[in-house]
């Protein structure tokens, strides 16, 4: 039995931390200068991402009001830990494909890209709640 522990905690310990985090990042996140956040939830078989608050220097910069725009759409899981789908840059009026690979628990980097490939930004978004 104890063999057995064992070797269910190594094999544990081998999964790396995104592949055990890997549950959809629902809750509250921040964007890297604290100016947004978003709140993930299930939206039908998708993950997406409201905004929920936002400076008004981030609202300004952005052109239009934020709270409540659906900035992050229809993102399924591609694997454990990774999820595609759409993402909104305010500032430039363009839905772009995105990516979001959760890192650990209270970690996620989000990217976009323009034109399949170029163009592309990532940001790392910290978990509030």
């Amino acid at each position: 039995m104890r063999h057995m522990m064992i070797a269910a905690m190594a094999a544990l310990a081998m999964i790396p931390a995104a592949a055990q985090a890997a549950s959809p990042p629902k809750g509250v996140w921040t964007n890297p200068k604290k100016s947004v956040r978003v709140a993930f939830q299930r939206c039908g078989q998708a993950m997406c991402g409201k905004v929920i608050w936002a400076t008004p220097e981030a609202e300004e910069k952005a052109g239009m009001p934020l709270i409540g725009t659906m900035l992050f759409s229809d993102f399924v899981e591609d694997g454990p830990g990774e999820w595609s789908g759409s993402v909104l840059i305010p500032d430039i009026g363009q839905t772009v494909t995105g990516t979001i690979r959760q890192l650990d628990a209270n970690t996620l980097v989000g990217e976009g890209c323009v034109i399949a490939g170029l163009g592309c930004k990532s940001q790392t978004w910290t978990r509030l709640r």
